[in-house]
């Protein structure tokens, strides 16, 4: 379980029409992209995409989710903190959280998941609407021990079936860049 850091301000998300200062454009183009990252890892990764859970409980919720909930602050909710992996190695760290309320009247059981990929389910279900993505540089407080660094990118939606309401947010390690550089710089090499 991530330490909440109470002095950590939360950050400002934004959506792409409010950004002043746009990362590099593959770096946008990652973090806005609407179809399922666990989809676009699967593809990066050639089949060697994998979940490893950090925490799945109860937990009080920070305040830029509760907001992005529309709950009250320090309203308590399950949170669910995996990596997604390619071939073993850390690509992206995700926090998914939802209302208490909410979830236990819809009759999902995030607590079952296990090993399998939200985003998965998410995507295959067809009763979730998928609000807009929203981006921020992610508060390095926020992140494993192992990978606090300032300045990681990260996006968050909101996925909503009925009054359930997930926030899905997803951190992109330097991994992850590195990999998608590596099979950027294969397919110029064999055109």
């Amino acid at each position: 379980m991530i330490q909440q850091n109470p002095a950590c301000p939360s950050p400002q998300w934004l959506s792409r029409d409010q950004l002043i200062d746009a990362p590099e454009p593959v770096v946008l183009e990652w973090l806005f992209h609407e179809d399922s990252l666990t989809r676009r890892l699967t593809r990066l990764s050639h089949d060697g995409f994998s979940v490893t859970p950090l925490f799945e409980g109860w937990q009080r919720l920070r305040a830029d989710e509760c907001a992005a909930l529309h709950l009250p602050e320090g309203s308590e909710g399950w949170v669910r903190e995996v990596y997604l992996l390619g071939h073993g190695e850390k690509w992206v760290f995700a926090r998914s959280v939802a209302g208490r309320a909410a979830l236990a009247h819809d009759g999902l059981h995030m607590d079952e998941l296990g090993t399998r990929s939200l985003g998965e389910l998410l995507f295959s279900d067809r009763a979730f609407a998928r609000g807009p993505l929203q981006i921020c540089q992610y508060p390095a407080p926020w992140l494993p021990d192992a990978d606090v660094e300032p300045g990681l990118w990260g996006r968050r939606s909101c996925f909503s079936r009925g009054p359930l309401s997930i926030l899905v947010a997803e951190v992109f390690l330097p991994t992850v860049w590195r990999a998608i550089a590596h099979v950027t710089d294969a397919n110029k090499e064999r055109s």
